[in-house]
């Protein structure tokens, strides 16, 4: 399979006048279509090679390229047309808004980027929400929910406008371990079925071990890859 995410060189660094490096000459490459955990200490720059992956920030230096495209010369408006057509994000806190239904939730990425939604969308939300097991609560104020069902709220939401690659950023942090467990099958079958490439940040070493790849970043560095 061809590589879908590649970082050459990659280094980050913080601060202007007090320099603050966080990433080291990271080189990575992501297949498409692959499952991949990402693992580290609190501090070893694994959230921020996430962040840079997902274009919500910049290396300082190195060359960043998404489905074939370089990220880190592109402009501002360039990058959130990307984010909104070929990623999809997962965080540890859902971010859901509290006064829509979980559908409604689902719904807010198309709505932002095209307005009216049309019934063809409708439809797909639907879908999305029977496919993560959401068809009986959709219609509920997500307030109303189970932590369980507003992070699966959450995965429908990344998945509405098709993406080709899902970042997390320990999506089952706020589980417990019975709900990981669930939670992380389901990223696996979306991984199997729609041939989305996932990338995941986890504490979880359980959850890390079923990945296809383990990548640990400890000092900025990768410092494993199996």
């Amino acid at each position: 399979m061809a590589n879908i995410i590649e970082l050459k060189q990659v280094n980050k660094e913080y601060g202007d006048q007090v320099k603050t490096p966080v990433l080291f000459d990271v080189d990575l490459a992501i297949e498409e279509g692959s499952f991949n955990s990402i693992i580290g200490q609190s501090g070893s720059g694994k959230s921020t090679l996430l962040n840079i992956i997902g274009t919500l920030d910049q290396p300082t230096s190195g060359e960043v390229m998404i489905g074939g495209k370089r990220t880190d010369q592109m402009r501002k408006n360039e990058l959130a047309g990307l984010r909104n057509e070929t990623l999809g994000f997962i965080f540890q806190f859902h971010y859901l808004l509290p006064e829509f239904t979980a559908l409604e939730n689902v719904l807010m990425p198309y709505r932002i980027r095209h307005g009216k939604v049309p019934a063809e969308k409708i439809d797909r939300a639907h879908e999305i929400m029977k496919l993560v097991g959401l068809e009986k609560v959709k219609h509920n104020l997500a307030a109303n929910m189970s932590g369980g069902q507003q992070q699966r709220t959450a995965i429908a939401r990344a998945l509405m406008n098709q993406p080709k690659i899902i970042l997390a950023d320990e999506p089952t942090g706020n589980l417990d371990s019975d709900t990981s467990e669930t939670i992380y099958n389901l990223l696996r079958d979306i991984n199997r079925d729609l041939g989305t490439t996932f990338v995941i940040i986890t504490h979880d070493r359980r959850i890390a071990e079923k990945a296809d790849r383990i990548i640990e970043i400890k000092d900025g560095r990768v410092a494993l890859d199996i």
